[in-house]
């Protein structure tokens, strides 16, 4: 994405998202391919203040990815925090300058543990769980309702790459728009309608959402419509920008950013536990059927291929019934069973199975026995 000049849009991408040398796990407190632009006397003075400036607004960007947007009230105590303390690298994507002005993309890596200790101080709850990879597909629909292949669909593609997907709450795959995928298919999408099994069988996943770009220049607005199956669920949202002076690229890039806020919203309202409640009844205290006593696990794991063998076991498990899935994300899976003699009798089950059953604070842990 071509950088951002106009600041208003970065105020909006801090309060919308946010996004080296980060631990595996720890990627969400990588703020990445961050834009800074600074003017001074001259060169060396303009990318100290580029440094400075874009560093304590990444690390804002970085509080507010984390913090579900009904909390971010609770952040204002935190404005005075100086970013140099919680700085753990940085690495330049690009930059260029001239005698008196610096213009970089950086990714800002904050070290995790400073992070999570100061919001647990303060109280604030925050989520730094990244949900399932999802496939997102740019499109742009014409009046007429043919699908774009021109300068403007390119466009589109471009904003949407120009993000930090990877370091996300919601790490998105970008794919073009398959040849399966007819204008019908988009209309109907678009409206609302459902072709949630049309999408999912050209992309071969049911995790797909269509970003859905029709420019209006009667009316000068772009209306975008995220439509398909997120980390959460379905989703179907349609929102209206306003073109100013002709200049669609910049409402596109208001767009994609507003966008991706909304996929990291509610994956944050769906994982948040409020302070003092539990999102969970403990492991050992769930009730028993003819159908065996209910368990309630979280599996862990390093890839979605470990937890799709992992969740393969368990069904082949003699005795385990009524599996339900009720969160899963990049790392690990909240689910319930059903087992004959319940907790005691599934770590025994499992035994020689390739998984392993421990205590956990407020469910059994699962994960792949070593």
């Amino acid at each position: 994405m071509p950088a951002i000049r106009n600041s208003f849009l970065w105020v909006i991408l801090a309060t919308a998202l946010a996004g080296g040398t980060a631990l595996a796990g720890d990627e969400v407190f990588t703020v990445g391919n961050y834009p800074i632009d600074a003017e001074a006397a001259n060169a060396v003075a303009a990318k100290k203040k580029a440094m400075a400036d874009g560093q304590q607004s990444a690390f804002h960007s970085l509080l507010k990815r984390l913090v579900p947007v009904t909390d971010y009230d609770r952040l204002k105590r935190l404005s005075a925090l100086k970013s140099s303390g919680f700085l753990d690298g940085v690495s330049v994507r690009s930059e260029r300058n001239s005698s008196t002005r610096y213009i970089a993309s950086l990714d800002f890596s904050f070290r995790a543990d400073s992070v999570r200790a100061i919001l647990q101080q303060e109280g604030i709850p925050f989520v730094e769980d990244q949900a399932r990879e999802i496939i997102v597909v740019p499109v742009v629909r014409n009046a007429d309702g043919a699908i774009d292949a021109g300068p403007a669909a390119r466009a589109w593609t471009e904003v949407w790459k120009g993000l930090d997907l990877e370091h996300s709450l919601t790490p998105l795959g970008l794919q073009s728009v398959k040849a399966e995928i007819k204008p019908d298919t988009i209309k109907t999408a678009a409206e609302g309608r459902g072709a949630e099994r049309a999408i999912a069988g050209a992309y071969g996943s049911p995790y797909v959402v269509l970003a859905i770009a029709e420019p209006d220049p009667a009316t000068a607005r772009l209306n975008v419509t995220m439509s398909g199956f997120d980390a959460v669920g379905s989703l179907n949202l349609r929102r209206s920008y306003r073109i100013f002076d002709g200049d669609t690229a910049y409402a596109m890039e208001l767009a994609a950013v507003i966008g991706l806020g909304v996929l990291e919203g509610r994956w944050k309202a769906k994982k948040i536990t409020p302070v003092g409640a539990s999102a969970y009844a403990p492991a050992y205290a769930s009730t028993s059927s003819g159908r065996g006593a209910e368990v309630a696990v979280r599996a862990q794991y390093q890839s979605l291929g470990e937890w799709s063998e992992m969740r393969r076991r368990l069904l082949n498990l003699p005795g385990v019934e009524d599996m339900r899935i009720e969160a899963e994300s990049a790392r690990g899976a909240d689910l319930t069973l059903r087992f004959p003699g319940g907790a005691g009798q599934l770590a025994t089950a499992l035994y020689g199975s390739g998984l392993a059953l421990e205590n956990g604070s407020d469910r059994l842990i699962l994960r792949s026995a070593q």
